[in-house]
């Protein structure tokens, strides 16, 4: 799966992918499979990009164009 919007977010961000794969505590080449899709990234480093970007991963895997982050939910005790 090809993903645009993590590009298109880390440079909206001017973020090289060394930074960005740094964040995800990956290399920099294993970083840019996910990007150009030749590898899917796994569920945990999409969290981790969503909660950083402050969106969705919905919006990093292009089910919605609405870019603005969920509530949070509210925890029962």
């Amino acid at each position: 799966m090809h993903l645009r919007r993590l590009k298109d977010l880390r440079e909206d961000n001017d973020l090289s992918q060394e930074k960005v794969s740094k964040l995800l505590k990956i290399t920099r080449p294993q970083y840019s499979l996910y990007e150009t899709g030749k590898r899917d990234i796994p569920v945990d480093l999409l969290k981790i990009l969503a909660e950083f970007y402050n969106t969705s991963i919905d919006y990093l895997v292009e089910l919605t164009d609405v870019s603005k982050r969920y509530p949070e939910s509210k925890k029962k005790e």
